[in-house]
């Protein structure tokens, strides 16, 4: 895949965050909807995967603005003192935007926790509905390897979320140090700890690509498999 320009990334993060935002608002206008639906008794597992889906999105936008971010290092530990300060200003924007990003990561996470813990609450209770022990059991054996996927997709998701923080700070100190200090011992400080920066956002990038495999995968079983096919209806 090209990549591209760095000018052109930059202005077209204006134009993300608007999409951003309004994918926002919508996502608030379907929270009621599907809420509404529920009610007429639609399957909780639907809004699992919408779920899950928003926040393997979140995951993949957050990994291009932290991919990007660290193009920008390498930008500034390569120029001459005449241009650090706009350096400088792209970098630190490119900061706000990989904060922001990180801060709708848990945010979907946790929503993600949030309906699955209530679909699976649900899902236990409804158990004992059943007049059938063979469908019981089969139920209950879907719901345990259901839960099985669900806490694999989960750990992988906090284990990017975890990194993430770490990176950031690092990021921070960093934008903070190049604010205090625009001259040419500031690149060479900045060479200095460009490397561990660079590993550890590379490692980021790589937990957040498993996450995303992860929530690819439990989205197919869901979808896909019917692991919850034989639920019975929901209110």
């Amino acid at each position: 895949m090209t990549k591209p320009h760095p000018l052109f990334s930059i202005r077209g993060l204006s134009s993300r965050s608007v999409n951003l935002l309004t994918r926002f608002i919508n996502h608030k206008f379907q929270h009621a909807y599907y809420r509404t639906k529920e009610s007429l008794g639609q399957h909780k597992r639907e809004l699992v995967v919408i779920r899950v889906e928003e926040a393997s999105e979140s995951l993949a936008e957050t990994k291009v603005y932290f991919s990007d971010a660290l193009e920008r290092f390498k930008a500034v530990v390569n120029v001459d003192k005449s241009s650090l300060e706009d350096k400088y200003r792209l970098l630190k924007r490119q900061f706000d935007f990989c904060e922001v990003q990180s801060q709708r990561v848990s945010e979907r996470i946790k929503a993600i926790e949030e309906v699955s813990d209530a679909l699976f609450l649900e899902w236990e209770k409804e158990l004992k509905e059943y007049t059938s022990r063979s469908l019981r059991a089969q139920s209950r054996q879907q719901l345990k390897l259901s839960k099985q996927h669900y806490s694999r997709l989960l750990r992988a998701m906090r284990k990017a979320e975890k990194q993430i923080h770490p990176v950031l700070g690092a990021f921070r100190d960093q934008v903070l140090f190049l604010k205090h200090n625009l001259n040419a011992n500031a690149i060479a400080a900045l060479q200095q700890e460009f490397s561990m920066i660079a590993l550890d956002i590379s490692q980021l990038i790589a937990a957040m690509e498993s996450s995303i495999s992860e929530a690819n995968y439990f989205v197919q079983i869901l979808v896909e498999k019917k692991t919850l096919i034989a639920l019975p209806s929901l209110k």
